[in-house]
């Protein structure tokens, strides 16, 4: 099994800014990517963004130039500061880690979500 603990979500002026943090813990062995989704009321989960092991990084159109994503392999934990953020961000945002066990299985695991709430 893989924990996840996410922090750092709140409420925040629009024009704001919020650090997520999402750290990994148990049976992890090897990490490939890491991300961060979102899921608004009545909307489906969506990408925010994501990092590989090797720092490459994917943002949704939407969040470029605003979020970055960065991650510290060392203590198992990905970042998300996410700068001028506007009423459409608000959602619950969801720590997803896609990984491979000893055995060469893979595994995908979410945290328990954090909320974010931008007013206007």
């Amino acid at each position: 099994q893989v924990q996840l603990v996410e922090s750092g979500g709140g409420l925040v002026q629009a024009g704001g800014s919020l650090r997520l943090s999402c750290a990994a813990s148990g049976s992890i062995f090897s990490i490939n990517a890491m991300g961060w989704y979102r899921q608004a009321p009545g909307k489906q989960r969506e990408l925010v963004a994501a990092i590989t092991s090797g720092g490459s990084t994917n943002y949704a159109d939407s969040v470029k130039g605003r979020f970055t994503i960065s991650r510290d392999n060392a203590k198992n934990t990905v970042y998300l500061q996410m700068n001028s953020l506007k009423p459409e961000d608000t959602a619950v945002y969801y720590c997803n880690v896609l990984g491979t066990r000893w055995n060469s299985d893979p595994y995908d695991y979410w945290g328990q979500g954090t909320q974010v709430t931008v007013s206007s």
